[in-house]
């Protein structure tokens, strides 16, 4: 008979499994956030003249973007992961061996995080490819992937309790407008002190999605900035706990009610 251990890491083993053996959501999720990148390069080029603008190249500045939508695909691939695994009965077979239901919660947090070194790697390499600075430089790396795995964790715990609020693949799926609002209304196309718009600097200011960014940013564009990192870390933080807290009182919710 599996530990709760050996549960924990069988799904974890099985949800990023469950990743790559679906192309047609995995690839979009890699590639996608490149073409909008490329996209606001094109267009937003001619930014880096504005004075104060924090580097010399828009690629280097945009590069932290696709990090962040990475970790929201992430969000909505392992919430929509977990409804399934709701709607199919399968939550609720699990719940009732030893290793009990958290144990799908926690394995799918693990494959979450899984998907997300892969995720961090490739566009790291990209970036770099592309012509980007990494004024962090080699000690910026695991920096980079630890921010990136506390990003994606996260997320990660927000898709979990949405999917347990909502208890449906579709409706899981209904909900990607409503995250990527979040990423639009930050400080992702241009730095919060350059945004001339009062109400959109404001709701940039107090989006928590836009110190994620910076703190991603800050690795390209400056080095090793203890503010932005310790705010990204912070929020990140935060989240987690919300949410993983709000997703563990929900996963009992929903355990009565079936």
């Amino acid at each position: 008979m599996p530990t709760r251990y050996e549960g924990i890491f069988e799904v974890a083993r099985r949800s990023f499994l469950r990743a790559l053996r679906q192309p047609a959501v995995v690839f979009p999720s890699l590639i996608f956030p490149l073409f909008l990148l490329a996209v606001n390069v094109g267009g937003l080029d001619a930014s880096t003249e504005l004075p104060g603008f924090p580097a010399e190249s828009y690629l280097t500045f945009a590069l932290a973007v696709p990090f962040i939508q990475g970790a929201i695909f992430v969000l909505l691939n392992s919430g929509t992961d977990l409804a399934t695994d709701i709607e199919t009965g399968f939550l609720n077979r699990l719940a009732l061996t030893p290793i009990g239901g958290r144990s799908l919660l926690a394995g799918g947090l693990g494959g979450v995080l899984a998907v997300a070194i892969f995720q961090t790697g490739f566009y790291l390499v990209v970036g770099l490819l592309a012509g980007a600075s990494f004024e962090a430089g080699l000690a910026g790396v695991p920096v980079l992937f630890a921010l990136s795995l506390a990003i994606s964790l996260a997320m990660g715990s927000i898709g979990a309790f949405v999917a347990l609020r909502v208890g449906t693949s579709e409706a899981m799926q209904g909900m990607f407008p409503i995250f990527f609002v979040f990423l639009f209304f930050s400080s992702m196309a241009l730095p919060r002190d350059l945004i001339e718009q009062d109400w959109f600097r404001t709701i940039a200011t107090i989006n928590p999605v836009s110190y994620l960014i910076e703190g991603i940013r800050s690795l390209f564009t400056t080095g090793i900035d203890g503010e932005a990192l310790g705010l990204a870390f912070g929020i990140s933080a935060v989240l987690t706990l919300v949410f993983l807290s709000a997703a563990s009182a929900a996963l009992r919710t929903r355990l009565v009610r079936t």
